[in-house]
């Protein structure tokens, strides 16, 4: 891909990150709202797509919303690859169904029975965001995302543990330090950028409250 390419597909999945999350926006709390306390992370995002799927204000916002999407691709001999693995939640942008944005979903704060809670921050990156930057998902695009489930509602500290943990692991490869994009509602959102392969890969987080009282703010 070359630079201008780069940057022209940059550009575009910036957009379509945006539009989707809005889209979110508008079924999130119904999606949610039929859930036990502490479902799983796979029911929670089977309850996003087929909300996203049914809305009428969100389905045609894109072509489709996939769970569990199998992001198969042919090798340069012919042999077909990625389809054992499976992408959480995949927007399709058109009718070909071979250009789609991944998400992969992960909880964070997970609350015990004794009021003590984990970050889950190490799962977040070594299950979730490594696989981007391991070019298993979104191997021949410049930008990956992330969606993370806040169980307890506590943005800011959801955030700040990840970011602790995204210093701490330099198989990330980093390049800076995490940087804020604007909220879009109750959406908190930052930017990580990474090196792949001698490339720049860049990973675009959102994190959504699922219970509590979200604490929403800017991050550092």
């Amino acid at each position: 891909m070359i630079e201008g390419e780069k940057q022209a597909w940059l550009n575009r999945f910036r957009a379509y990150d945006r539009k989707f999350l809005q889209g979110v926006m508008l079924v999130w709390e119904a999606a949610i709202s039929a859930l036990p306390d502490d479902p799983e992370e796979d029911a929670i995002t089977a309850a996003l797509v087929v909300k996203l799927r049914n809305d009428p204000n969100t389905r045609t916002l894109f072509h489709y919303y996939d769970f569990q999407h199998p992001p198969i691709r042919l090798t340069d001999e012919g042999q077909v690859e990625g389809h054992r693995q499976r992408i959480d939640l995949a927007v399709v942008i058109d009718q070909e169904r071979d250009t789609y944005i991944a998400y992969e979903c992960k909880k964070l704060n997970v609350r015990h029975a004794d009021g003590g809670r984990r970050s889950l921050a190490g799962p977040y990156l070594r299950d979730g965001l490594m696989r981007f930057v391991t070019e298993q998902y979104s191997r021949d695009l410049p930008v990956g995302c992330m969606l993370g489930y806040v169980m307890d509602g506590d943005l800011q500290w959801a955030y700040a543990r990840v970011a602790v943990a995204m210093s701490r692991t330099h198989a990330l490869c980093m390049q800076g330090r995490p940087i804020s994009a604007p909220s879009i509602g109750i959406i908190q959102r930052f930017v990580t950028q990474h090196e792949r392969s001698g490339r720049s890969l860049e990973m675009r987080h959102a994190l959504l409250p699922f219970g509590g009282s979200a604490s929403i703010g800017a991050v550092a």
